[in-house]
C-alpha cells in the first residue's frame, strides 16, 4: 500500500520492450481517471535530445546535466520537447536503441528519478517502464510485470511500424528486441526484473482489451469494500 500523508496511489506496470505495457497502462489510466506516465518516453526524449545536440551517449555527466534542464511535457497523448511535438521522432528504432544505452547509466537514472516521481498526483497514477515497481515507485499499490513471447513482441512492433507506413524487417526487429532485453536485464543500475510482489501478466495470447480487464480486476480486488 502507499504510505505517507496525501500520497496518491500508483499502479506500476513493468516489462520488456514491445510487450504492450504502454498501451495497457494508458487505457487503465483512462478507465480509472488517473494520470499516466510513460517513463520510456522520458528516456527516449532525452536520447533524442542528446542525438540532436551531439551529446555522447556514454557521457553520463553530460547526459545527466541535459536531463535536469530538459523542457519536456506530456499533453493529450503527445510528447513535447522544447515546446515542439516529438512523439514520432522518439518512437523510432534509433531512439529506442539510444534510450536503452543511456538508461544503463546510473547518473542518468538518478537525474530523472525526481522528475518521474513528480507525476504522482491525485487521484492516482498509472505508469509503465522497466523499473517503476522496483525503483521509482517501490510502494506502488499494484505492481504488474507484463510480458509476452519475444516472437509475438516482434510481430506486434512490426505491425505497428507497417501501419505507420514505415519500413520494417521482422527478423531485424526480433534481433533488436533480444539485444535490448539483454541490455536492460544485465545493466548494473536498476535492471529490468520482476519484483517479488509484482503480479505476472503474460499477454502472448491476449488482446489489449483482455489485458486491460485483468489489470482493472486486480486493482478492484485490492480496494477496500
Amino acid at each position: 500500500m502507499h504510505d505517507g500523508v496525501g500520497q496518491a496511489p500508483v499502479i506500476a506496470i513493468d516489462g520488456p520492450s514491445a510487450s504492450g505495457k504502454g498501451t495497457v497502462a494508458a487505457r487503465v489510466a483512462h478507465a480509472l481517471g488517473f494520470h499516466y506516465l510513460d517513463s520510456g518516453a522520458i528516456y527516449r526524449a532525452l536520447a533524442h535530445a542528446a542525438l540532436q545536440r551531439g551529446v555522447a551517449l556514454d557521457d553520463g555527466a553530460a547526459l545527466a546535466a541535459l536531463a535536469r534542464q530538459l523542457d519536456l511535457r506530456f499533453d493529450g497523448g503527445e510528447t513535447y520537447l522544447d515546446g515542439l511535438p516529438c512523439g514520432a521522432a522518439i518512437r523510432s528504432e534509433e531512439a529506442g536503441r539510444a534510450a536503452s544505452r543511456i538508461a544503463a547509466l546510473p547518473a542518468v537514472r538518478a537525474a530523472l528519478l525526481d522528475r518521474q516521481r513528480s507525476f504522482r498526483r491525485p487521484p492516482g497514477l498509472v505508469t509503465d517502464g522497466r523499473d517503476m515497481g522496483t525503483v521509482v515507485f517501490p510502494d506502488a499499490e499494484l505492481k504488474v510485470y507484463l510480458d509476452a513471447d519475444v516472437h509475438e513482441r516482434a510481430r506486434r512492433r512490426y505491425k505497428q511500424l507497417i501501419e505507420k507506413g514505415l519500413d520494417a524487417n521482422l527478423d531485424q526487429i526480433e534481433q533488436d528486441l533480444r539485444a535490448r532485453d539483454a541490455l536492460d536485464a544485465q545493466r548494473a543500475s536498476a535492471p529490468l526484473r520482476r519484483s517479488a510482489d509484482a503480479l505476472l501478466l503474460d499477454t502472448t495470447h491476449m488482446s489489449i482489451d483482455e489485458a486491460v480487464s485483468v489489470v482493472l480486476r486486480w486493482w478492484e480486488g485490492r480496494q477496500p469494500r
